[in-house]
């Protein structure tokens, strides 16, 4: 599974001399970011008159380098790092997305999975817009130029928001100020701080103490925030009685030290170890993690159990984007080359393997196969998320149901396909109380098969926020200088 994105915009104090500032914290920003997508990546810099732009395919440290920051000057810009969901692997989707009308400039950087794009952009392709991408983010843009040049931003960012099905947390430049857009669920996260006397808006926290920032809070569901030299003002522009925020991003893909909805990513994941321990005990030797996501979770469960914590594998941190080889054997090799067995710490012993989640089975059958190998007399698997069953509209590139393990077999025909001594999944219910919230709170439709959001084809567990939903563009709170803070 992969995450589709990361998203990064910062604005500084116009009273300073204009400089590459901003473009160099979004370029560490983007480095704190990375795990959210290695695809490809982008940075966006206004200097007042026009913007200045850095895209391409690969990391941010293969992207960028110092010369090429140092010509973007400007004291406001958009950052982004992708991994395609929608849209394929090219550098026309490669964002931020820069419009150019007859009002100014937008660039928007997106993070989600628009479900009703392809019907929204065969309305604007009938209106004769032009797109040069495949990427759900151009149909963003162009709903949004065509609302600007009606309306002012925050009327403008409200009409369309009425028309997106789906999740989006979204970083926007208009003219010289940034705008982060959370969608009425919360599907994916979003937040911001003071960063250098002027404000940061990310995907997660841990770009902000990157900067040596502090974090102010998350962006609210539904919630348009306006930040510009001299503060920030607030819209809530819709109002669902749940939130939907996504559950893998406490499982698998937020960094551990990342705070995300008020919670510290560490600390849900040592719960769910804990859980898992309540659930599913067994006399074992060792806890050991698969690295990197099922470190934390091993942890918890090391301490609830009173087995000890020993890694069993170690990971090569320096493999970056997964490569497709031809051939059993050489699909081996890449196994082997990503993870190796400590067989020192593993031979003899009876061993509880710890991972975040299994999807399709195959690479949980060659990590089992590679710690018996190297000796384990057992071999018990433990899962930090419930049984994987559906797939994922909403921003994650995830299995079809074809090949999801979980939704055409039972556990014990899990066991055996992945070669365990035993397999336990972390229940739904147990999953929540390591959240410490509702279940109706999150967006679990691909551990239960119904979605927050009407999908066709699919089960949807409440409404859709209907058009009234949607709150008059109304300011919320007043305008807060950075020196109050």
């Amino acid at each position: 599974m992969k995450e589709e994105c990361g998203v990064a915009g910062i604005i500084l104090p116009d009273d300073r001399p204009a400089s590459n500032a901003v473009a160099f914290k979004l370029y560490y920003a983007l480095y704190a970011l990375q795990h959210r997508g290695q695809e490809s990546t982008g940075i966006m810099v206004h200097n007042g008159s026009c913007p200045l732009s850095i895209k391409g395919m690969g990391l941010v440290p293969d992207v960028y380098n110092k010369d090429s920051l140092g010509r973007l000057v400007g004291n406001a810009g958009v950052g982004h790092v992708r991994y395609s969901t929608t849209g394929g692997s090219k550098i026309e989707n490669c964002q931020p997305f820069i419009l150019n009308f007859k009002g100014g400039t937008v660039a928007i950087a997106h993070n989600g999975n628009l479900v009703n794009a392809r019907e929204l952009k065969d309305e604007l392709e009938n209106e004769g817009r032009i797109f040069i991408s495949d990427s759900d983010t151009e149909v963003i843009g162009h709903l949004l130029v065509k609302e600007l040049i009606k309306h002012e931003p925050i009327e403008s960012i409200r009409t369309v928001m009425r028309k997106l099905v789906g999740s989006y947390s979204l970083v926007i430049f208009i003219n010289g100020v940034i705008y982060a857009v959370r969608d009425p669920f919360g599907f994916k996260p979003l937040c911001f701080g003071e960063v250098d006397g002027g404000y940061g808006v990310f995907s997660e926290s841990v770009a902000i103490d990157t900067l040596n920032g502090t974090l102010i809070r998350d962006v609210k569901p539904g919630e348009v925030m306006v930040f510009t030299d001299s503060g920030f003002e607030s819209y809530q522009l819709a109002n669902e009685p749940h939130p939907a925020h996504c559950v893998f991003e406490f499982i698998y893909f937020a960094r551990p030290d990342s705070v995300i909805d008020g919670k510290l990513v560490y600390k849900v994941r040592e719960r769910i170890g804990r859980e898992l321990a309540r659930e599913h005990h067994v006399d074992a030797d060792i806890v050991s993690p698969v690295p990197d996501s099922g470190i934390t979770s091993a942890i918890g469960y090391a301490r609830e159990s009173g087995i000890m914590y020993l890694e069993g594998l170690m990971k090569n941190r320096y493999i970056g984007r997964t490569f497709i080889l031809p051939g059993q054997d050489l699909r081996e090799t890449a196994v082997r080359l990503k993870m190796n067995a400590i067989q020192d710490n593993i031979k003899g012993k009876r061993v509880v393997l710890v991972d975040d989640s299994i999807v399709r089975g195959t690479t949980s059958r060659r990590i089992i196969d590679m710690v018996r190998k190297a000796g384990a007399s057992e071999v018990h698997a433990r899962v930090g998320s419930p049984a994987i069953i559906a797939p994922c509209y909403l921003g994650i590139d995830m299995a079809t149901r074809q090949e999801l393990i979980a939704s055409y077999k039972t556990i014990k025909e899990v066991e055996g396909l992945i070669s365990a001594d035993s397999l336990g999944y972390l229940s739904i219910d147990g999953l929540m109380r390591a959240l410490e919230c509702d279940k109706n709170d999150m967006c679990i439709g691909c551990l239960t098969g119904e979605y927050p959001v009407e999908i066709p084809g699919e089960k949807c567990r409440k409404k859709q926020t209907r058009l009234d939903d949607f709150s008059k563009a109304e300011r919320s709170s007043q305008a807060v200088s950075p020196d109050s803070l």
